[in-house]
């Protein structure tokens, strides 16, 4: 074993052995409120950084920059969709959303808001709500798991076989994560995600500026690189926003496809809990303030990053999701302090994959131990069973997620991309028209959900075409499609419908006098 991967171990060990003792600190959890919302408490750098950390997974450390890596500056729609989505989340949706669960009978949940906002005895929407968000973190979960096990396998790979490794990588990530989440919970996952969330802004800001750094050195360049040492025929076109890798000129499909990345975050229960647990409408607007001035500053590097890969990396990476990784080992490698600030850097990664698999399957239990089982199936239960029973369903989805991502060959990106899709379409329409639209009622919010849900698994997993589905037929994903089709389906069938009771107008209306 060379004195690198000894120094990686060293790093790797430290930093979750560090995020386990948070988890140990934080495990005094004496209601649900506590263990899924901490007490509805978290301050605005928390917030802000756990909201964004949580967000941007792996796949913005891994799958983003290794889109742009390949296939050139086109690819920055979807950071600039994320970006805008992201703007108009915290500026719309959080400081009423914060509001609204409190009116509603004190939601701890998104299923419970639903089922509250609209007076759903018959808990139709709650389950059907629940069942959607076991099903799609699944596969979201999977994907950062799919990280951890890619980051193990390339940094420690010369230790054995790589697929071997790749297992190794797995087990760990996902022993590491179950561990914090399992003892401590919410604030647990917040705390650890503000660290981590600090981590990948520092590593993601500083990896590029010194590769671009040692590009122009020794290529006098950036375009000059990109020919010279990144293979590029057509630099002009690589570094367009109209244009992909080979100079083609990018089609509306492509643009309006990524862009569509916006509409995801209206209805990502991970992101939307953060909400529900800011401290007062004061940490609401400072958290606004951070949240976006990360996401510019951590969105802007990483689409940089792949540029810069290109140029600076040779020879070009069969697996472009490495590129982040392969570009912090070729940077700092020779002596012992170099490599171990690589080390820490390489914890940026791990930071990122942590930050957001804790979450999800801290959402997830949530839905499975406050909707299901104390909603549904036994609503009487203590509040200690139910935290039992929430406890039980993260390792059960963590388990889920560990064998959806056993293939060493999944694309990161694609699996974030269709349970991005999932949720967008699924929640993001019935989300806002909830919040915002006093005529919403029932009916609409479960055909809204029906339509979002139903279209994307139509669109990205039936083969419709000819043996081949209609998102592979098209090129369009299907959250452009399946979030228009799902708030149409949602305002028509609300506007047939009979109005909301005056109850539940009258709570509509309550949520503008609210005090948090």
């Amino acid at each position: 074993m060379s004195n690198a991967i000894i120094i990686y171990l060293v790093a790797f060990a430290a930093y979750m052995l560090l995020m386990i003792l948070i988890g140990a600190l934080n495990s005094k959890n004496e209601t649900n409120e506590d263990y899924f919302l901490a007490g509805r408490g978290l301050g605005s750098w928390t917030a802000a950084l756990s909201a964004q950390a949580s967000d941007m997974s792996g796949w913005m450390l891994m799958g983003l920059p290794g889109a742009i890596y390949v296939a050139g500056t086109g690819e920055v729609w979807i950071a600039i969709g994320l970006l805008i989505g992201t703007a108009l989340n915290w500026m719309f949706v959080a400081r009423r959303l914060r509001k609204y669960t409190i009116v509603a009978n004190n939601s701890l949940t998104i299923p419970s808001f639903f089922e509250n906002r609209f007076h759903d005895k018959k808990g139709a929407l709650k389950i059907v709500s629940s069942i959607i968000i076991i099903l799609f973190f699944a596969v979201y979960t999977a994907s950062a798991f799919s990280s951890g096990a890619k980051l193990f396998s390339r940094v420690f790979g010369a230790a054995g076989d790589e697929n071997t490794m790749y297992l190794v990588g797995l087990i760990v990530a996902a022993v590491v994560i179950l561990i914090y989440t399992f003892l401590g919970g919410f604030k647990a996952v917040c705390y650890t995600d503000f660290i981590q969330g600090m981590l990948m802004l520092v590593a993601i800001l500083a990896v590029p500026i010194l590769a671009y750094a040692a590009i122009t050195r020794d290529f006098g360049s950036l375009t000059n690189a990109l020919t010279v040492n990144g293979g590029v025929a057509d630099a002009a076109g690589y570094l367009s926003f109209f244009k992909d890798s080979d100079g083609n000129p990018l089609t509306a499909v492509n643009i309006i496809s990524n862009l569509a990345w916006a509409f995801g975050y209206f209805g990502m229960p991970h992101i939307l809990v953060r909400f529900m647990a800011i401290k007062s409408d004061r940490e609401v607007k400072k958290s606004r303030v951070i949240a976006i001035v990360w996401v510019v500053l951590s969105l802007t590097a990483a689409c940089i990053l792949g540029i810069v890969a290109r140029a600076y990396l040779n020879p070009q990476l069969s697996d472009s999701e490495t590129v982040f990784i392969e570009t912090i080992k070729s940077i700092f490698s020779g002596n012992f302090v170099l490599v171990f600030i690589g080390g820490i850097f390489l914890c940026g990664i791990l930071a990122a994959i942590m930050s957001t698999a804790d979450s999800q399957l801290l959402v997830t239990a949530s839905a499975v131990s406050e909707d299901m089982y104390k909603g549904v199936i036994d609503k009487n239960a203590s509040e200690k069973k139910a935290l039992n029973v929430g406890r039980i369903a993260v390792v059960v989805i963590a388990v889920v997620a560990f064998v959806i991502a056993l293939n060493p060959n999944s694309s990161i990106m694609g699996l974030v991309s269709d349970a991005w899709a999932g949720f967008g379409a699924a929640f993001g329409p019935v989300v806002l028209l909830s919040l915002f639209w006093k005529r919403f009622n029932l009916a609409g919010a479960v055909s809204g959900m029906a339509v979002g849900a139903l279209t994307v698994i139509l669109w990205d997993y039936i083969p419709l075409a000819g043996g081949a589905t209609l998102g592979s037929v098209t090129g369009l994903y299907s959250l452009a499609i399946g979030f228009p089709l799902a708030l149409i389906a949602a305002l028509v069938v609300a506007l047939i419908g009979r109005s909301p009771s005056k109850e539940i107008q009258d709570e509509f209306d309550k949520v503008k006098t609210v005090e948090i």
